[in-house]
């Protein structure tokens, strides 16, 4: 058989409709505690689901027996809690620094954080307003630094 150009594009198309290479590890799934109440919570889920995350939404009627049990500090707290794996997210979290704590597995972080509710984080978008620049915290054995900064969903 010869191969040609159109064979080439045809398996390179069929390679792309794959969801998920073979013996690929499939992504953790994303556990979320949040207030029955609170809609910017769901927001939030519809964003990580966009970008190809599991999640697992969980409605309780108070955040802070779970943030106690995953050792959030209390200085970082926002709407609502969040688990992927070994990792603690906390609040309005954008996907792609998900995605980076995620690839880069840094040892000395337990979790990441967006303190407060930022308008234009993920969930927290307002038409007509301009999205807030803020940090993505990372926590853990050292002291909080900044992990990513955004402007809206989009990274600086």
């Amino acid at each position: 058989m010869t191969i040609n150009r159109r064979h080439v594009v045809i398996v390179g198309l069929a390679a792309l409709a794959v969801p998920h290479q073979v013996g690929a590890e499939p992504a953790p799934v994303v556990q979320v505690w949040r207030d029955p109440n609170c809609g910017c919570c769901g927001d939030w889920i519809a964003h990580m689901r966009e970008h190809g995350f599991t999640v697992e939404a969980n409605v309780v009627r108070s955040v802070g027996a779970i943030r106690r049990m995953l050792g959030t500090p209390s200085d970082l707290l926002s709407c609502h809690a969040a688990r992927i794996g070994d990792y603690v997210l906390e609040g309005h979290v954008p996907a792609l620094a998900v995605k980076r704590l995620l690839a880069e597995r840094p040892g000395s972080v337990r979790g990441l954080a967006v303190p407060g509710m930022p308008i234009g984080s993920p969930g927290m978008e307002v038409p007509g307003e301009q999205p807030d620049t803020y940090d993505v915290i990372a926590f853990g054995s050292h002291p909080h630094t900044v992990f990513m900064r955004f402007r809206g969903g989009v990274p600086l």
